[in-house]
């Protein structure tokens, strides 16, 4: 066990469960559980706000995988994964004040509420939604309990199994006890660990490895590749990192998790506020992290499980006191990943079918009870499920983004934007996407060479808008008109 190392984490982790027991108090003083356990009463300023949108998609996928991926490829990888440069500025551009007017007038607590109302309170919108985010949901949730593991496994030499045991524990008690709120609170602290993190893991890189040229002639020397935009073996052709820019870039508006900051903010100001500071935060930790793993590989030579190589460069470039709290930032961006996901599964079991369909006339105590259980009940799943990790979990969190991108892209952004849509061409856009995504991700996966992702997100579009044409609802016009 390296204490040196350890310690710091433990010391993190402990005030985090503090923050989980402060914000308890809100929820037993809320006339409203529901709106405080999982939206935080619509109070988050915009600097909150931007480093919740942060933490959540700055996550084991890109302070675990990424690196170890851009370890792998080289400098291609980076500019890949500078698609997410604009992914807090999108979304709150593309839904901003419009996506906050919906939620409030409709008393939207999650995504799932919004295009209930929207379309009719169709029945078929609300449950293949809340289908498609428990499957897709539980694999990102997998990804990050593994990478969370991973690092505990690399830091303190415990077994994988113990590893993951122990992440899971602390993460389920200051979800349940804290809700929403202890999510945006965390987050924030998350968000400003990650970002010191990452500063200080690049800078100290940079000076092991002699110096940006130095690192740069060692690449050049083991493979000219490494430093091209085409990956080390020339896979990352043009078509497929443009795909990307779909994936992590323009489709994470139609991301669950990420969406329903979206409607949690206080007011205006905050929105704009969170719109640049989230945008520099995000670019600077996904360059520098993505950095970092293209830099150790001439520190650290032969690295065979990528996930592992953010732990072990931290341990090789910085003191032991100093790593140990440097490396509280990919664990933040795991924690802070999970909580929010954990929330957005139980909220659609719990307020999008359970409240909806199975027992409308639910009591405040007995909603409350079932959401502890069942956010309890989620955890262990994904634990089991997390047993049997993959070597890079990336690919793992990818399809997931891929799947609820190819679910709700449309439905969210022509419901907000296109008065016609209606019920049936939700219905039918969701059907196809989810349908056709799962269809290529198996048996086309190199489909004319772009992510998979591409061609469902254009199936869903001609899906919507042609069912929407072809049969109208004019109650759903009619509803969607009076916010216009």
């Amino acid at each position: 066990m390296n204490w040196p190392v350890v310690i710091p984490l433990i010391i993190f982790i402990i005030s985090i469960f503090f923050i989980g027991f402060w914000s308890s108090k809100y929820i037993k003083n809320s006339s409203n559980f529901l709106q405080e356990y999982f939206l935080g009463s619509r109070e988050l300023g915009g600097f909150i706000l931007a480093m919740t949108m942060v933490a959540t998609y700055g996550s084991a996928s890109s302070f675990i995988g990424g690196p170890g991926v851009a370890y792998t490829q080289g400098l291609g990888w980076v500019l890949l994964a500078m698609a997410q440069v604009a992914t807090g500025y999108f979304v709150l551009m593309v839904l901003g004040k419009k996506f906050a007017i919906y939620a409030r007038k409709y008393k939207a607590i999650t995504l799932i509420d919004f295009l209930k109302c929207r379309y009719n309170n169709s029945k078929w919108v609300v449950l293949i939604s809340a289908f498609s985010i428990i499957v897709f949901l539980f694999s990102a949730m997998a990804a990050q309990w593994i990478g969370g593991a991973r690092l505990i496994e690399s830091l303190t030499g415990l077994n994988y199994t113990s590893a993951l045991f122990i992440f899971a524990v602390a993460v389920l008690i200051y979800v349940i006890i804290g809700g929403f709120r202890a999510v945006a609170f965390t987050d924030m602290i998350q968000g400003v660990v990650m970002f010191v993190g990452t500063l200080i893991i690049l800078i100290g890189t940079i000076i092991a490895g002699g110096g940006i040229s130095n690192i740069m002639a060692d690449l050049v020397a083991e493979n000219p590749n490494l430093v091209t935009p085409y990956g080390y073996d020339g896979s990352l052709t043009p078509a497929y990192v443009s795909s990307f820019w779909i994936l992590v870039g323009v489709g994470v508006v139609a991301l669950p998790q990420v969406t329903v900051r979206a409607m949690a903010y206080k007011n205006s100001k905050a929105m704009h506020r969170a719109l640049i500071t989230g945008t520099i935060v995000v670019g600077f930790i996904m360059l520098g992290m993505h950095l970092i793993g293209v830099f150790a590989r001439p520190i650290l030579p032969g690295i065979e499980v990528g996930d592992s190589v953010m732990p072990l460069i931290a341990m090789e470039v910085l003191p032991p006191w100093l790593a140990g709290i440097v490396l509280a930032a990919p664990l933040a961006a795991i924690m802070s990943t999970v909580d929010s996901l954990l929330l957005i599964v139980s909220s659609a079991v719990v307020k999008d079918v359970y409240v909806n369909y199975i027992k409308p006339t639910a009591t405040q105590k007995q909603v409350k009870r079932v959401s502890y259980t069942v956010t309890g009940i989620l955890g262990i799943l994904v634990f089991s499920m997390a047993l049997s990790p993959p070597n890079l979990l990336v690919w793992l969190n990818l399809f997931a983004f891929g799947g609820l991108q190819a679910t709700f892209i449309w439905p969210v952004i022509m419901g907000l934007y296109w008065h016609r849509g209606n019920q049936y061409g939700a219905v039918a856009s969701m059907i196809v996407g989810i349908s056709s995504y799962i269809i290529i991700h198996t048996y086309f996966p190199d489909l004319l060479g772009v992510h998979t992702v591409i061609f469902p997100i254009l199936f869903s579009l001609l899906a919507f808008v042609t069912v929407s044409l072809m049969k109208k609802d004019t109650s759903s016009s009619t509803l969607n008109s009076s916010v216009y």
